[in-house]
């Protein structure tokens, strides 16, 4: 099992926010963004809510929410969130912990998290806290990699290794990202866990060619 140590994930993404995007879309070939954009755009809610995204990073579903919503993007990692002030100037960024949120009750419309929940080391404790700051019948949005496409997942597997190296020389972050993506929850999984927080299952969509998955729940 992957060391999810929350000091040392912090520490590895503050090592390696400067060139996050630019390695995100080498891997990614580019793909990234547009499952990213699609997942917001497939979000049936209305305009002009107050919207949480958790794990902001370097704030790329941020820029795609602040078209929607008042955006409040939250991460641990200050140095992926400077990236995310340039990049979203009209959304507001605090550093924070998912298991911990400095929120009252019910502040929120809608809670996103992108490729963020299995980088938590107790994301039991961190989907009870997007609950609690849930309004009722508020909405839940999840992203991160599928296992739907099997001949995708090993390409990426045993590429993301070798590009990286190319381009950026330290492997280390991005083994881990394989690990982990490994480890992580099917989609199936996914939605049971969820529904085991109460909240209740809206829909599943994928993108990237199958290699992303985003899953919608309601409060």
């Amino acid at each position: 099992m992957t060391d999810k140590n929350p000091e040392k994930i912090r520490e590895m993404f503050d090592l390696i926010a400067d060139r996050y995007d630019f390695i995100n879309n080498i891997i990614s070939f580019g793909t990234h963004k547009r499952g990213k954009k699609l997942a917001v755009k497939n979000l049936e809610i209305p305009e002009d809510l107050k919207i949480l995204d958790l794990c902001t990073g370097t704030g790329d579903l941020a820029y795609f929410l602040s078209k929607r919503g008042r955006v409040t993007g939250l991460d641990f990692s200050s140095k992926m969130l400077a990236v995310a002030r340039k990049k979203v100037p009209d959304a507001e960024f605090i550093k924070g912990d998912c298991t911990n949120l400095p929120f009252n009750n019910a502040s929120f419309d809608v809670v996103t998290i992108g490729f963020g929940l299995r980088n938590i080391e107790n994301s039991d404790r961190a989907i009870e806290e997007i609950c609690r700051v849930l309004k009722p019948d508020g909405i839940f949005m999840h992203l991160d990699f599928s296992n739907a496409n099997p001949f995708g997942d090993f390409v990426f597997e045993k590429f993301v290794p070798l590009l990286v190296k190319i381009f950026y020389g330290n492997t280390v972050p991005y083994k881990y990202l394989v690990q982990s993506k490994q480890e992580y929850f099917n989609p199936q999984k996914l939605k049971e866990k969820f529904e085991s927080h109460g909240l209740k299952y809206v829909t599943q969509k994928f993108y990237a060619l199958n290699m992303m998955c985003e899953t919608v729940m309601k409060r």
